[in-house]
């Protein structure tokens, strides 16, 4: 029997608590000029290529936010990423591990990766 179900990921959500900071704050980190709208007031959907993100003020709990990477943010050099996210003083959780990857926190304390692949 065939799956009626894709091989495709869709949209990863993201419960932050604050959406207009969480917005500012990916839109800032990821690059993004212009500011998008918040969605039905606590939806507000990054601008990505490939997968979507969405940030979730309306999931938000301390208990839900991420305590491993659900995915990782790709970059094409894992040391300017590194230095990059040192000047913006995001909370760097790791190193760079194995020249390839390292986790930091969102200001909610998700736990996330950014990952040279």
């Amino acid at each position: 029997m065939e799956s009626p179900i894709l091989n495709q990921v869709g949209t990863i959500f993201i419960p932050v608590q604050n959406i207009e900071k969480a917005r500012d704050w990916y839109d800032e980190l990821l690059g993004f000029s212009v500011k998008g709208e918040i969605q039905f007031g606590h939806l507000y959907v990054l601008p990505m290529e490939g997968t979507g993100v969405v940030l979730d003020s309306k999931i938000y709990s301390h208990e839900k936010v991420f305590q491993t990477p659900a995915f990782h943010f790709n970059t094409e050099d894992i040391r300017e990423a590194h230095q990059f996210m040192k000047e913006k003083e995001v909370e760097l959780v790791s190193e760079i591990q194995h020249n390839h990857f390292f986790n930091f926190k969102d200001p909610d304390g998700n736990l996330l990766m950014i990952c040279q692949c």
